[in-house]
């Protein structure tokens, strides 16, 4: 319902103000092609699992320590059950507040990945900006975030021009 009220004004306004001028642009067709963005991306994506396994490091050691515990709880008295259990629970603390650290809203992964992929965003952006001043384009819009565009003409896609001004050409 949203999709056809957005195409409804976007046609309406195209209608009314027949002389502004629109443009589409394909943020995964330029990212991919362009190689800082490519290596950040594999990057994050190792930084990623090697953060991941420290995580499932604790967490197996937790499970090793319940699996050890359910093997001796027979032997074991009231307190060194409780020392046990402690441990165990201390152990999947860790490993949350590590998970959380790293993979939460503010962690770790979240800035690493604000460091490396938006300034190469920014770029992307004062690129498209500085094309739609130069053309005069009222509206850019990302055909690869709105999937309520049914059918644009090649045209008015300035990718390429995008890539061009970044300096890769294609």
């Amino acid at each position: 319902m949203k999709k056809l009220i957005f195409l409804l004004t976007l046609c309406g306004c195209a209608l009314s103000a027949s002389a502004q001028k629109f443009a589409l642009v394909d943020m995964e067709y330029i990212l991919q092609n362009i190689p800082a963005y490519e290596r950040a991306n594999e990057q994050l994506n190792q930084t990623s699992r090697a953060w991941q396994a420290e995580v499932e490091a604790l967490n197996n050691k937790a499970q090793q320590l319940y699996k050890n515990y359910q093997n001796e709880v027979v032997f074991l008295s009231e307190a060194q059950k409780k020392e046990r259990e402690q441990a165990i629970v201390d152990k999947e603390k860790e490993a949350a507040e590590l998970k959380k650290k790293y993979f939460g809203p503010e962690g770790e992964l979240y800035k690493k990945r604000a460091s490396l992929i938006e300034p190469i965003q920014d770029e992307i952006y004062n690129a498209v900006k500085a094309i739609a001043k130069q053309k005069s384009y009222q509206l850019v819009l990302d055909r690869a975030a709105d999937n309520g565009i049914i059918f644009a003409s090649p045209t008015i896609d300035i990718s390429n021009e995008v890539l061009s001004k970044l300096g890769y050409s294609k």
